[in-house]
């Protein structure tokens, strides 16, 4: 549909111009099922498609962001080195201890005296699909998104924040850790001819 369009520019201006784009820009909503509550919410998707007719040089791009969490493998390390010092402190060498006295101090503020830092990310992805058929534009958001595994939440109550709290413990990741997850999985699609990535952390 878009070569069409792109083709009816050309032919109204026979003999004035051998080239044609067109760009379109809007958010897909996608409906997505919280992590384990029975509630959904929408997820606004930004979209972007450029397509170009040059002759018969056809080439369309889609742009789209994947918004997601990372939390930093630094700062958990930094974290658990905190919670070993507070717990020798608090729990001397010659000190009998048995599980429910340790399971009832880990439940307390001063069991986990520090906590890693996650930040909102951005995956910012441009491919150019293989071919002229329908590209499946959803079907790769959701393979990155499971690359990831920690895409941001829509509908949250209290097992779903537990579940997400425990998914960025899960998948630890620098900037360029989940750069290669992502790239990964756009090289092992098929129905994409090439991919421009970009990979923010917002500290």
């Amino acid at each position: 549909g878009i070569r069409d369009l792109l083709a009816s520019f050309l032919s109204s201006h026979d003999g004035l111009s051998d080239h044609a784009r067109i760009t379109i820009g809007f958010e897909h909503l996608v409906r997505r099922r919280s992590l384990r509550s029975d509630n959904s919410g929408w997820r606004a998707y930004p979209i972007t498609i450029d397509a170009t007719l040059s002759g018969t040089d056809f080439c369309v791009q889609i742009t789209t962001d994947v918004v997601y969490s990372s939390t930093c493998p630094a700062s958990a390390a930094l974290s658990r080195q905190l919670i070993q010092d507070n717990f020798a402190k608090t729990f001397t060498a010659d000190q009998p201890l048995d599980r429910d006295t340790i399971l009832a101090w880990l439940g307390t503020e001063k069991g986990i005296v520090a906590t890693p830092h996650a930040q909102r990310s951005t995956a910012t992805i441009r491919v150019k699909p293989m071919g002229e058929g329908v590209f499946n534009l959803i079907g790769m958001i959701d393979n990155v998104e499971g690359a990831l595994g920690t895409p941001v939440q829509t509908a949250v109550k209290r097992a779903d924040e537990q579940a997400f709290a425990l998914a960025n413990g899960q998948n630890l990741m620098f900037c360029e850790d989940a750069a290669r997850r992502i790239q990964k999985a756009l090289s092992d699609d098929a129905t994409i001819a090439d991919f421009h990535l970009r990979v923010a952390h917002h500290e």
